[in-house]
């Protein structure tokens, strides 16, 4: 069968791989007749002696703090996994969350005296990122003399970091670029600009260059300058945490304060009186404002306001919130830890809270703001729940578009079947009521319990939907994920279930075409056509959905599949269980003709 469709795309192709052929004749033939080289300007190449040399090397030092529950040095951190015999228990550390198990012994009894015992032989990293093998205690109390006392100024910038990877320009002595070094890691970066450092390599930073800032934030700069007045302003905007108690109960009263105006908080986890809560208070989201106001929103969308406060005291940070109306929450918390971007509080009698900062959480709902929200990109259906039955698959690749005229239209097939929506108060909040024909499972009326940019969580009686945004425009990814599938026509080249299963052969002589309407044509061996619908899209990866209905035997690949891989003639798709392990994989090529 001959496809025009598929004919000039190989001849496409062809173009495509002739350009960088001739692109390299042309950038060879510039390369000889140039005369003249011009140089780096002074300000983009890194001198070895200069204030932002040193302040690249601090920045990518290996933090040693992290671990001082174990070696109590703030230079120096004890690779992982360890063994240590803590008040006589033996506990293998392989993780930095196993600090706290650590430090839950320590504060089990206040009476007692806490030990630590390390098991050697070990390896340590000093903060050049070195590593030493020590057999002996004697060794590592050597290597802690050097360390500074708890508190005291340091070489090493813990309050912002690269976002990686970089690269470098490496120049000869004439300035011309010889080489480009990308650099994955703090360990590379501290290393490659030793040798700058040491006048041994001429390079220059690439720019733009992303910065993560102690707060979860980025900057992104775009020269020299910028980057070290960026790292100037930042490297002492955090506490390093540099002293021997683990966990971060130094803090002071007015560094917690503006910690938790920053931005909302979200509740994660709850507990009352040895009471799991968790399911009534999970998703509400407080706000701390000035004048020691606190602005709770419940997940009906009910806004509730209380007071807060804080002090110092020795038994650590406390947090008071007072509503009138909650007595949950209503008590004095300790403020037992805090990381970046969580905050766990904690009182006698089984009483905890963990909550974790989200800047998008929208605490004031209106309904022109949900309208805002809804109108914004497409939304796709992540979860559907109906009577206790999972109804999501039949939602795949069907993307739903609200519209300013309270017009709403779905995607089926390719296809917009267009229905009405509304946005409704009601005593217990905010509600969606979705009408479109022929679909039942959206046809109710939906309380908002959750509102952000991008996701929206909903619910009534035994029911449940999430969805989330989908912006296909600007994202370079999921741009190129659709050109290469509607380029050509698919085969199901492989199709392996539980483990080693091969089902391909139940593919032999389909084809597949996707179409940029979101519709895929799938056409048997006998030229019969079995309809469905498509999306490539984003979700703390790329992924692909399709759904082909109840025709066998493609409603076994009705699934949102996680895309491993792709080229213009290959897609690898794969599908994960709950703990991670791969339960199958299909790869689609290009069919030949």
């Amino acid at each position: 069968m001959f496809n025009p469709k598929l004919k000039i795309m190989k001849s496409k192709m062809r173009i495509l791989l002739l350009i960088p052929f001739f692109a390299l004749l042309f950038f060879t033939s510039c390369q000889e007749e140039t005369v003249e080289i011009t140089p780096p300007a002074e300000s983009e190449a890194l001198v070895a002696n200069s204030t932002l040399t040193s302040f690249i090397s601090s920045t990518s030092a290996k933090d040693g703090s992290a671990d001082n529950i174990i070696d109590k040095a703030s230079c120096l951190s004890v690779e992982l996994p360890v063994t240590v015999v803590v008040n006589g228990l033996e506990i293998i550390v392989d993780s930095t969350e196993d600090y706290k198990v650590i430090e839950a012994i320590f504060n089990k009894f206040e009476d007692d005296e806490d030990k630590l015992d390390i098991v050697f032989p070990i390896t340590i990293i000093l903060a050049d990122h070195t590593e030493i093998v020590l057999n002996n205690r004697t060794d590592l109390e050597k290597l802690i003399e050097e360390c500074r006392d708890e508190n005291e100024p340091d070489d090493d910038i813990e309050c912002i970091d690269f976002q990686y990877p970089i690269s470098f320009s490496v120049y000869d002595t004439e300035f011309q670029v010889i080489d480009v070094i990308t650099v994955e890691n703090d360990r590379e970066l501290h290393r490659f600009v030793k040798r700058v450092a040491n006048a041994e390599v001429l390079a220059s930073l690439n720019f733009p260059v992303t910065m993560l800032l102690a707060d979860g934030s980025t900057v992104v700069v775009n020269n020299n300058e910028e980057l070290e007045s960026t790292i100037n302003e930042a490297k002492d905007a955090c506490d390093e945490d540099d002293d021997n108690d683990y966990g971060d109960d130094d803090f002071t009263k007015e560094r917690l304060d503006e910690y938790l105006k920053i931005c909302p908080w979200v509740v994660y986890e709850f507990k009352r009186d040895n009471q799991d809560n968790t399911a009534q208070y999970k998703e509400y989201a407080l706000n701390f404002k000035e004048d020691n106001i606190v602005v709770m929103r419940a997940r009906g969308g009910d806004v509730l306001t209380g007071t807060w406060s804080t002090r110092v005291t020795d038994r650590g940070a406390l947090l008071k919130l007072e509503f009138e109306n909650l007595a949950d929450f209503t008590l004095e918390w300790i403020v037992y830890d805090i990381e970046y971007g969580k905050i766990k509080l904690y009182e006698v009698g089984g009483n905890r809270i963990i909550m974790k900062k989200n800047c998008d959480v929208v605490i004031d709902i209106t309904k022109e703001r949900i309208k805002n929200y809804l109108q914004e990109c497409l939304w796709r259906v992540a979860r559907l729940s109906v009577d206790g039955t999972d109804n999501e698959k039949d939602y795949i690749g069907t993307p739903l578009k609200f519209f300013e005229n309270d017009v709403v239209k779905i995607r089926v097939n390719g296809e917009l079947v267009e229905g009405t929506y509304e946005i409704g108060v009601r005593n217990t909040g905010f509600v969606l009521k979705i009408n479109l024909e022929g679909r039942p499972d959206l046809k109710l009326e939906w309380l908002i319990t959750f509102l952000e940019p991008g996701l929206i969580k909903l619910e009534n009686e035994n029911n449940k939907m999430i969805l989330k945004r989908h912006c296909p425009e600007g994202d370079e990814d999921v741009n190129y994920i659709d050109d290469v599938l509607v380029a050509g026509i698919w085969e199901v080249a492989s199709y392996i279930t539980d483990g080693n299963v091969n089902n391909t052969e139940e593919f032999i002589g389909y084809t597949i075409d996707f179409l940029e309407s979101g519709y895929i044509k799938v056409v048997d061996p006998n030229d019969g056509i079995i309809d469905g619908s498509w999306l490539a899209y984003r979700n703390d990866g790329l992924f692909l959905g399709m759904h082909f209905g109840i025709e066998a035997p493609f409603d076994d690949l009705n699934h949102r599949w996680v895309i491993k891989s792709i080229t213009e003639n290959r897609i690898e798709l794969k599908d994960y269980d709950a703990n991670g392990a791969v339960e199958r994989i299909l790869v689609l090529e290009q069919a030949e003709w």
